[in-house]
């Protein structure tokens, strides 16, 4: 696969074994030559300290330990040891969060409020089928926006703040211009997200919020049924998500990877519907990196679709790019243009640039203290604090 003759020049074999673990678990049917080839890398000296850093570093700990839990003979019984207890601590935090997210869906239920899990927990349990098998972060909660006032009223009774609070016309801007709002729990910082859009308003890829909730699927998370968004909604918002941090994590590619080998996928929704937000070419970079990394099994009838050669200029961009070992500077100059690169449509480019000048957020509600009166004047804010930023770069 092209991600094996391109990885970070300090950390191969590394890097390929852990190509290769994540691409056997992605695999509809482990073929003989994936598994062959795990065994073939396991030839080599393996730093296991790398590759347990890059394992984490790229949420991929359980895929890991999955690809070579049979494989004691070729690996030190320590450095097994070391994997399996990686293994067990992130099911011990899954369970933790099935306890959290189970207290909160139950109480927001009891007061009427609908919300859907996304990502973490219902995400392993959708696509893997375990919530061992995906490694464990917070609970993201899907809303309405006008429900955050008695969704945060509720929770609060559970023991959670807000990480960052707002004042009444702050919260009433970000709830426009932002997406998520962050809550500390007694399990610890920043443990549930309450999103009400994908991505910040200035991406310009204006999912219909409603649409989610009208489509969404049942899942099982820990016992307790609760929705969540379908399979074709799913790999858009994730293919957004990715896009948005630049791919930067093989987790993400997984997770499409798992999508993209259920048979019943309804592609001709999809690409319609990436048609109509304009990430077309978002989509397409997304499918081709999940195939060159990880072997992705994309059907004849979607690679059909994969014809923008861009978006193949910059899939080659984006492995190099997750194979390095430099993190990307996401709010640099170059960063902004790859975004607009990243959109076919010249008037989607044209409503990223003027949303991301002019919609202010908070950084510049903390920069300067407004009156409520004067909110409009926080746009001219947000145009010279971005403009000196530019300069600086």
């Amino acid at each position: 696969m092209a991600g094996e003759t391109m990885p970070g020049a300090t950390r191969d074999p590394e890097w390929s074994l852990l190509l290769a673990a994540c691409s056997l678990s992605c695999s509809p049917i482990p073929s003989p030559d994936r598994i062959d080839r795990i065994h073939s890398l396991l030839r080599n000296p393996i730093r296991w300290n790398v590759l347990f850093q890059l394992a984490d570093q790229h949420g991929v700990e359980p895929p890991l330990y999955q690809a070579l839990q049979h494989l004691n003979d070729s690996i030190p019984p320590e450095e097994m040891q070391t994997l399996r207890q990686t293994y067990q601590t992130n099911l011990h935090k899954a369970l933790l969060l099935s306890r959290e997210l189970i207290r909160i869906l139950e109480c927001l239920a009891a007061r009427g409020v609908e919300v859907m899990p996304y990502k973490g927990l219902a995400l392993a349990e959708l696509l893997y089928g375990d919530i061992a098998l995906r490694q464990s972060g917070d609970i993201d909660l899907l809303i309405r926006p006008q429900d955050l006032p008695p969704i945060r009223d509720a929770i609060r009774e559970l023991g959670y703040r807000p990480h960052v609070s707002f004042s009444a016309a702050e919260e009433r801007a970000y709830l426009k211009s932002g997406y998520e709002y962050a809550f500390d729990g007694t399990a610890g910082p920043n443990l549930l997200e309450l999103q009400w859009a994908i991505q910040p308003r200035f991406y310009a890829i204006d999912f219909d919020m409603e649409g989610l909730f009208t489509r969404a699927v049942t899942v099982s998370v820990a016992g307790r049924l609760a929705k969540t968004p379908c399979l074709e909604d799913l790999l858009l918002l994730l293919s957004a998500h990715a896009a948005k941090h630049l791919w930067g994590r093989l987790v993400w590619l997984c997770d499409i990877a798992q999508i993209v080998k259920v048979p019943s996928l309804n592609w001709d929704r999809i690409w319609q519907e990436a048609t109509r937000l304009g990430m077309s070419r978002i989509l397409q970079v997304t499918l081709l990196a999940a195939d060159s990394l990880l072997g992705a099994t994309i059907p004849v009838s979607a690679r059909a679709h994969l014809t923008d050669e861009l978006a193949s200029r910059l899939a080659d961009d984006v492995q190099t790019q997750i194979a390095g070992e430099a993190a990307y500077n996401v709010e640099s100059l170059s960063y902004f243009r790859l975004m607009m690169r990243l959109r076919e449509r010249p008037a989607d480019r044209l409503r990223f640039l003027s949303r991301l000048i002019l919609t202010p957020g908070p950084g510049e509600w903390q920069a300067v203290r407004l009156p409520r009166p004067l909110f409009p004047l926080y746009r001219l804010v947000r145009f010279s604090r971005l403009a000196a930023r530019l300069v600086r770069a």
